[in-house]
């Protein structure tokens, strides 16, 4: 699968996320790093084990060796997942072994967006919406609708506008929007 995000944009893209964060304060603090301490395994819908983790974006794996022993790799084909069908190839799925500790300037973006998250209208039109993704865990930012940082949402929505215009990215923000659309998702726009 190959992106048309370079490397030095994908760069740039984290040295402009290193400046921003959800809150003035760790947001880490009020709810005990939930997001980076359910690395390990939990419980899918049907009972089954499975690990928390994520998914880097098209060409995001360019920013790491695949060396990192902070980080756990697995390499999947994105024929069989959930995926955009332009998505042919190899997805890479990572999840950290050292939560909440991590080297937080190469966060995979992932985690520095949460807890935004892109949503392409039903004309295209992008906005930044509050996830919806139900988790193992509660984040106090969402559910206790805690105001975030106006550059943090600046930025990301800034970030965003650039990494749709790669064609890959593009079909998974619709294809996640149009999900969101046909189960009816209650959504909490940001921008």
């Amino acid at each position: 699968m190959k992106s048309t995000i370079r490397k030095n944009t994908y760069k740039a893209i984290y040295r402009l996320l290193n400046k921003v964060s959800p809150l003035s304060s760790d947001c880490g603090e009020l709810c005990s790093a939930a997001c980076c301490n359910c690395g390990g395994d939990a419980i899918d819908e049907e009972g089954l084990d499975f690990e928390m983790g994520i998914y880097l974006l098209p060409g995001e794996e360019k920013l790491f060796s695949k060396k990192e022993t902070w980080l756990k790799w697995n390499v999947e084909n994105a024929e069989d997942y959930e995926f955009p069908d332009s998505w042919k190839g190899k997805v890479y799925f990572v999840r950290c072994k050292t939560p909440p500790h991590c080297p937080r300037e190469m966060r995979p973006l992932q985690c520095r967006f949460y807890p935004l998250a892109p949503y392409l209208t039903e004309s295209g039109d992008l906005r930044l919406i509050l996830s919806p993704v139900e988790l193992p865990y509660r984040c106090p930012l969402i559910d206790d609708k805690i105001p975030l940082q106006r550059s943090f949402i600046k930025a990301t929505y800034t970030v965003w506008k650039r990494l749709i215009k790669d064609p890959l990215i593009r079909d998974l923000v619709a294809m996640d929007s149009k999900e969101l659309r046909k189960n009816k998702h209650e959504l909490v726009e940001i921008i």
